[in-house]
């Protein structure tokens, strides 16, 4: 209902349609930033660039990031078009703060699904809960990803400090806890989140619970993060639900990229569906209600021509 609401809000901002001539010209050139290895970014970044190649014989690079944050300095320097983020990292870029040194210029194409922020330990660890970690050796994700920000406010709420907080990748930290070098790693990502499925089918996991930690999460951190959980069963031998918190996923732009472009590009979005949808399942969440809900960047010009033109909620 929250999401429909804001949808609601943000068409109802939308100028009249314009009269529509000849189709929007579509990018014959086009950079992606995308996510690394194991991730659900990275897949739908492949599959929505090999979608713009069949639909408009265009150049297509998928660039591998760190993640949401390298997504979005990529895009504001003008080294990418199109990124991957996460909106509690797009609120610090669009206003500017830490870890961007100004605000960043960039409108949204599409709200997409949400992330789950997962914090995976062994089976055999005896780590049962979040406090637990105040003396363990915890990978928090790649610097220059979302994740590490989404496990600081997470560690804060819970009253925890991580005395040794390490920057691997979510593959990295997957082989390192499978071999014993860490204790546990937290990773944000669609369900099934691909690192996490993987290790879970070679060596027993737990993923920890802290259903209590929300509200303390919201009142410190924003409304960015909702209550959510890990239906039981996501992950082979994870036969419990897991109570977490959601972060939702939005595709952004260039703010001077050409409102055409902008245009195609979100059409190409919704019309690759299919594709995307083979690549993870999490893009079966893609609908033209939701999508204008992206919140707090504000939409392309060209992508609210598109839904305008697809009138969602007539």
């Amino acid at each position: 209902m929250k999401v429909r609401v804001a949808a609601l809000a943000a068409l109802s901002v939308l100028l009249p349609a314009a009269c529509t001539g000849d189709p929007p010209a579509a990018p014959d050139r086009l950079v992606i930033a995308a996510g690394g290895p194991g991730e659900v970014h990275a897949a739908l970044g492949e599959a929505l660039a090999q979608a713009a190649r069949d639909a408009w014989s265009a150049q297509v690079d998928v660039v591998a990031t760190s993640g949401s944050v390298h997504n979005l300095q990529l895009v504001a320097e003008g080294r990418a078009d199109v990124g991957f983020a996460t909106v509690d990292v797009a609120d610090l870029a669009v206003t500017g703060q830490p870890p961007f040194a100004t605000a960043v210029p960039i409108r949204a194409l599409a709200r997409l699904y949400d992330d789950y922020l997962q914090v995976v330990t062994l089976a055999s660890s005896g780590i049962d809960e979040l406090a637990e970690l105040a003396d363990r050796r915890v990978s928090v994700g790649p610097e220059k990803s979302g994740t590490p920000i989404m496990a600081d406010r997470l560690a804060r709420a819970a009253g925890v400090t991580l005395t040794n907080p390490s920057d691997h990748s979510p593959r990295t930290s997957a082989a390192a806890l499978a071999a014993g070098e860490i204790d546990a790693f937290v990773v944000a990502g669609g369900l099934p989140t691909p690192v996490v499925a993987e290790l879970a089918a070679t060596v027993p996991v737990r993923l920890l619970s802290f259903p209590e930690l929300v509200a303390d999460l919201q009142a410190q951190s924003g409304q960015y993060y909702q209550p959510g959980s890990i239906p039981a069963g996501s992950y082979p031998g994870v036969d419990q639900e897991v109570a977490t918190v959601t972060v939702a996923n939005v595709l952004v732009v260039r703010r001077d990229l050409p409102e055409d472009y902008a245009y195609r590009l979100t059409e190409l979005l919704f019309d690759a569906k299919p594709e995307l949808v083979a690549a993870h399942q999490e893009a079966r969440r893609l609908d033209h209600r939701s999508a204008v809900a992206t919140h707090p960047v504000p939409l392309h010009p060209g992508a609210e021509r598109y839904y305008r033109a697809e009138k969602p909620f007539t």
